[in-house]
């Protein structure tokens, strides 16, 4: 499925620019509060949104059978002709996924996928640094994986990060942060971006798209004591990670019979819970019954 499509053949809505300020002021709000919190400048973030339009028109919106030019890549933008000259071709940035978080990601899955490296219950077991034979081991975990790198090396770096504990029996223990990506793990930044574009990218195919695509779901109560909401929340949690691993297991099992090819496919749950957001949407109305806010395709 090539989701870049519906930007290209969808037109554009009925007055879609003004229904699409509310959400996007609510939308970028957090990030606006990483920007300021990690030190992004309003005048850098500009410059970057301007490069993002000229990419983005230049690129996802062509005319069919026609060169695009500066003049419809402006009209599009609304950025000068003469800077729409200058950005052309520079560039955006990219969707690369760094060796490191890659290798730890595919590793750690089949760890928990993999019917050798897990227990009756699917949990991830133990494993020695070597062993005699088939008998599943560490090295033999980074072997599945990849060649190019040491298990060693892999190892080390993986005990730096808290990743993996060694036991008493000298045996690697995969700890629960290796699901998360800890405060000075510089993963999270690639996560933050792959993650987010994933989820908006979804949202907005079922925005603007023809036909439903993207299942894009969430279950929410407001006006509860924040006690059930602790407790939901952490329910919640452990809902999350079970599917999680379950997605995980399939996939990882049918990796051995797929071709291979250029496509991907990303499964993610989110989580959010607080007292009372900055619109104040948590006091609003009485207590709701279980809905479901956006919908999987459609323009509603």
């Amino acid at each position: 499925m090539n989701a870049k499509s519906g930007s290209k053949a969808a037109a554009p809505q009925p007055n879609a620019a003004e229904k699409l300020h509310a959400p996007l002021a609510r939308l970028l709000r957090p990030l606006v509060r990483l920007c300021i919190r990690s030190g992004m400048t309003f005048p850098a973030l500009a410059q970057l949104l301007r490069e993002l339009f000229v990419n983005v028109a230049e690129h996802d919106f062509p005319l069919e059978g026609k060169e695009q030019t500066d003049s419809r890549v402006s009209l599009l933008t609304g950025i000068h002709r003469k800077e729409v000259a200058r950005l052309r071709g520079a560039g955006a940035p990219v969707n690369e996924t760094p060796a490191a978080v890659s290798l730890t990601s595919a590793v750690i899955a089949r760890w928990l996928a993999a019917p050798e490296f897990t227990d009756a219950k699917g949990e991830p077991v133990a494993l020695p640094r070597t062993a005699e034979g088939d008998s599943p081991s560490f090295e033999q975990l980074v072997a599945s994986v990849t060649k190019d790198v040491r298990p060693r090396a892999v190892l080390d770096e993986w005990v730096d990060r808290k990743l993996v504990n060694i036991n008493e029996n000298d045996e690697i223990e995969l700890v629960e942060a290796a699901f998360v990506p800890s405060g000075g793990d510089d993963s999270k930044w690639h996560y933050l971006g792959r993650n987010l574009h994933d989820h908006i990218a979804a949202a907005e195919q079922n925005v603007s798209g023809a036909a439903p695509r993207f299942l894009e779901r969430a279950v929410h109560y407001n006006n509860i004591s924040p006690k059930l909401a602790r407790r939901l929340e952490a329910r919640s949690r452990e809902l999350a990670m079970d599917a999680l691993k379950t997605a995980n297991r399939e996939a990882n099992r049918a990796l051995a019979k797929d071709k291979g090819g250029d496509a991907r496919w990303n499964f993610g749950i989110y989580i959010y819970s607080e007292d009372a957001d900055e619109e104040g949407e948590a006091k609003e109305g009485s207590k709701e019954s279980s809905k479901e806010s956006g919908k999987e395709g459609g323009s509603s």
